[in-house]
C-alpha cells in the first residue's frame, strides 16, 4: 500500500520533512538574533517562537529546551565558518604561509562582520552549560588540528608531534581571546590590524617549528 498519511502530503509543494527543515531554521534565525543581541541569559522560549513566527509546539518538534537551541546555533554558524576557512586554506595551497593567512583572514572576517555571531560565539556560550562548555572545548580543537595540519607533518619524533600541537592550541586560543577582547571593547583595533597582529604570531610559531624540523 502506498503511503498518504500526513507524513507524505506536501504543502505548497513542500513535503512534511521540508517544512519541518525549514522551521527548524527559523528556529535558529531567531536564536541566532536574540541571543545574539540580548544575550542567551535574557531569551525565552517563549521569545524565540515570537521572534521566529512559530508556535512553541513547532519549537519542540526541533529541540529539547532552550540549550540545546543554543547548541544548534553554535554548531551552525561554527560549521559555516570552518567550511569557509577550509576552502580558504585550500584555495591558497601548496603555500603554508598563503594558507595560514588566507585562513586567518577569513576566519576573522567572518566572525568580525557580523555582530550576532561573534558575540554568540565568542561570549554567549562561555560557561552557558557543561555540555556547551565541552562543545567549545572540541570547536578550539578543531581549529588547532586545522592549523597544524596546514603547518605539518613535521617529519620529527613524537614530542615535536606534541609541541606542534600545543603551538597550535596556543596560537588558536590566543586569537580567540584577541577577538573577544575586541568584540567587549578592550581593542580598539580596525579588522586589518587584527588580521595582521594574528598573521605575524603564526608565521613566527611556524618558522620556529620549521628550524626545529
Amino acid at each position: 500500500m502506498t503511503g498518504t498519511g500526513t507524513a507524505g502530503r506536501r504543502y505548497r509543494g513542500r513535503d512534511a520533512a521540508q517544512r519541518r527543515q525549514e522551521r527548524r531554521t527559523r528556529l535558529v534565525q531567531a536564536g541566532l538574533d536574540l541571543f545574539g543581541t540580548v544575550g542567551y541569559a535574557s531569551v525565552s522560549v517563549k521569545q524565540v517562537c515570537s521572534h521566529a513566527e512559530l508556535t512553541e509546539r513547532y519549537f519542540y518538534e526541533s529541540f529539547r529546551d532552550r540549550e540545546d537551541l543554543l547548541v544548534g546555533v553554535y554548531n551552525d554558524v561554527v560549521a559555516t565558518i570552518r567550511t569557509e576557512t577550509d576552502r580558504a586554506v585550500a584555495a591558497a595551497a601548496p603555500d603554508v604561509e598563503a594558507q595560514l593567512r588566507a585562513g586567518l583572514e577569513v576566519f576573522i572576517r567572518t566572525l568580525t562582520s557580523d555582530a550576532r555571531m561573534a558575540r554568540l560565539v565568542l561570549i554567549e556560550v562561555v560557561g552557558a552549560s557543561p555540555r556547551l562548555e565541552v562543545r567549545r572545548r572540541e570547536v578550539l580543537h578543531e581549529f588547532a588540528a586545522l592549523v597544524a595540519a596546514v603547518v605539518g607533518p613535521v617529519p620529527a619524533p613524537e614530542a615535536s608531534s606534541s609541541r606542534l600541537s600545543m603551538t597550535a592550541m596556543s596560537l588558536v586560543g590566543g586569537v580567540n581571546e584577541l577577538l573577544v577582547d575586541w568584540t567587549l571593547g578592550y581593542q580598539n583595533a580596525t579588522v586589518e590590524e587584527l588580521i595582521d597582529l594574528s598573521y605575524t604570531l603564526f608565521l613566527v610559531a611556524y618558522r620556529a617549528i620549521s628550524d626545529q624540523a
